[in-house]
């Protein structure tokens, strides 16, 4: 794996007690939009994403020092990202939810009702049928279609053979296709 030359010297300077302040407003300014879109296909809400994504950078923060540099660094962010997001998600299943109206309405009724939402109604359907998606395979379809990931860099973010990925996506996309069409 080859790092850029300017990526080195970002993690070199995050590694650095002296720079680490303004090397890690250089990376919150470098990476946060795309972090954000990339929690924000997880956790689908604004405020949700707000809220992870304000985890995420102090997480980041305190576990500076155990990054190994086996990966490029938006791989590290994307894997924290992703696992927080996933958190966020299990904690919301484990409390009691609102109103019974609330509950009632689909994904694609709440995205669509979301003012910080501007997408279609079809894209809003497409963010429903993937969020039926067990959480292994809404990853990988996410990192896949949504983030333009290849199954190299989805293998080092998640740990699983490449193999194994594309299936996981073929099957994916499969059950997608099923639900918009029972959805037409």
């Amino acid at each position: 794996m080859t790092i850029p030359t300017e990526e080195s010297q970002l993690i070199a300077r995050l590694m650095d007690v002296a720079t680490r302040r303004d090397a890690f407003s250089e990376m919150v300014a470098q990476y946060s939009e795309s972090l954000y879109w990339q929690v924000r296909r997880i956790v689908l809400y604004h405020d949700d994403a707000d809220d992870v994504l304000q985890n995420v950078w102090i997480k980041v923060w305190r576990s500076l020092d155990q990054f190994r540099g086996d990966s490029r660094l938006h791989t590290w962010l994307y894997r924290v990202a992703t696992n927080e997001s996933l958190d966020m998600l299990r904690r919301q299943q484990c409390r009691p939810q609102g109103s019974a109206e609330a509950e009632a309405m689909s994904v694609s009724e709440r995205l669509m009702a979301d003012k910080y939402f501007d997408g279609s109604r079809a894209e809003a359907l497409l963010y429903e049928a993937v969020s039926t998606l067990p959480e292994a395979q809404r990853r990988v379809f996410q990192m896949r279609y949504f983030d333009d990931m290849s199954y190299r860099e989805i293998s080092a973010a998640v740990g699983t053979s490449e193999g194994a990925l594309k299936a996981s996506y073929h099957i994916a996309v499969k059950k997608i296709t099923d639900y918009l069409e029972s959805h037409d």
